[in-house]
């Protein structure tokens, strides 16, 4: 066996970031020859058609608003039953599809973060869409940026769809009885001054605490904060995690934790923010729909803004995508572009950004009546579409070295709920961010 398909193996099992991954990999699992679907059928008045099995990372208002873009695909044409199945976060749903792919039986349509794409990339499991999509199409439907972060030399590996980027969310109505002014702070330095007022309310019997970080994944938002202090996690492959910048920004936070109590770690922070139980929250753009609902059922009112400043601006992208696997079968290939035609179409893209919050990622879609009312009526819809100009793709180490974004936000926690020193956190995590490029350095620039 050549070295290349043991990297490519290699590239698979981390992918899913699992011992089964590995334990797969170990025994006879195969890289190569088509694979069949999972399991389920298409039945009733489906009967006979191709099927198209699409796996899914969304739940509750997003997993619905795919549910019922899949329906609609399935009542207007005669030919494709689209068949969507549900297989948790996107760590779970990788893992899946890895022990799937060397197990011989995957989805025809999957998706993937904008992190877990690149390991299936690496390891040569993805199917460009250019052969199924006409690529002038694609640069012609979807927004120009979001397009580019799927496509590397020169052909389209993964697609938009639930694209994002961080939001500053806040309580206008906890704003109003604090006395702050009634928008987004500009700078981090100015929310902290109004934090002694704002952490003064009670609610509910309970002190009001003024933001919340996300314990799983918290690296995306942090990435954010290592750019505005002048940092970053990496410089090309070179790790930047433990330099001062990054490690200023990771004390602000701590700060706040530890030292001014105003700020926590969370298992659901758009919860607590629902709740009212923090003032304000930084998370993705695909939470707007769920806090609106809640800040309406709650009888508060939602604002939202750009990410405040401190040295810079800075905000990344984030979400997932569309990845076809190679050893699909080519008629369900076709049948699967045929769907992702259907959901690019401004209309069916339009109803996606309305029902969840997510970007809309074809830009045709806000002239759609039903977005641009959105847009008009709820400025909050509007705030991911102004700042999305601003945005870039996040460093190349989290999103390229496997599982360098557990082992960034593994080291978060530390300084969250430890109170460890920035610096000691990052160190540590640098170390192991470094270990994992010299192993995995070759097999990134090759296909780069």
């Amino acid at each position: 066996m050549s070295d290349r398909p043991l990297r490519r193996r290699r590239f698979l099992a981390l992918a899913a970031g699992a011992p089964t991954a590995a334990a797969v990999l170990s025994g006879c699992g195969s890289t190569t020859g088509t694979v069949s679907q999972p399991g389920g059928a298409a039945s009733g008045r489906y009967a006979g058609r191709t099927r198209v099995v699409l796996w899914s990372t969304f739940a509750d208002v997003p997993g619905q608003a795919l549910q019922g873009l899949a329906d609609a695909f399935n009542r207007a044409q005669r030919d494709i039953y689209v068949d969507v199945q549900f297989q948790g976060t996107y760590d779970e749903c990788a893992q899946k599809a890895v022990v799937g792919l060397l197990g011989g039986q995957a989805p025809d349509l999957c998706v993937l973060s904008d992190v877990k794409w690149y390991r299936f990339y690496f390891g040569d499991a993805l199917e460009p869409w250019d052969g199924y999509l006409d690529p002038t199409e694609l640069r012609r439907t979807y927004n120009a940026g979001l397009l580019a972060e799927g496509r590397v030399k020169g052909r389209h590996w993964w697609l938009p769809l639930a694209r994002s980027t961080p939001l500053f969310y806040f309580n206008r109505t906890l704003f109003r009885r604090a006395g702050v002014p009634d928008r987004a702070p500009g700078t981090w330095e100015e929310l902290h001054d109004w934090s002694k007022e704002i952490t003064r309310i009670r609610n509910q019997g309970k002190r009001v605490a003024l933001e919340a970080y996300q314990k799983i994944d918290g690296d995306w938002q942090f990435q954010c904060s290592a750019w505005q202090w002048g940092g970053s996690y990496s410089r090309g492959l070179d790790v930047t995690l433990d330099q001062d910048a990054a490690v200023a920004a990771g004390e602000w936070q701590r700060a706040l934790v530890h030292r001014e109590r105003v700020a926590y770690m969370s298992t659901d922070p758009a919860g607590d923010m629902g709740n009212q139980l923090i003032a304000t929250l930084v998370t993705s753009t695909g939470a707007l729909k769920k806090i609106s609902e809640m800040a309406k059922a709650g009888g508060w009112d939602l604002g939202t803004g750009f990410l405040p400043r401190h040295k810079e601006f800075g905000v990344t992208t984030g979400g997932g995508g569309l990845g076809m696997f190679k050893r699909v079968p080519h008629h369900r290939k076709q049948a699967a572009a045929e769907f992702v035609r259907f959901l690019a179409r401004p209309e069916n893209a339009a109803e996606w950004t309305v029902r969840t919050g997510y970007l809309p990622v074809v830009p045709a879609a806000t002239e759609a009546p039903a977005l641009a009312s959105l847009l008009k009526k709820d400025p909050n819809f509007s705030t991911a579409v102004r700042q999305l100009p601003h945005t870039r793709k996040g460093d190349q180490v989290r999103m390229m070295v496997p599982n360098a974004n557990v082992q960034i936000y593994t080291g978060l926690q530390r300084i969250w709920t430890a109170d460890t020193p920035a610096r000691e956190a990052f160190e540590g995590v640098a170390l192991r961010l470094r270990k994992g490029v010299d192993r995995h350095r070759e097999s990134i620039e090759e296909h780069l």
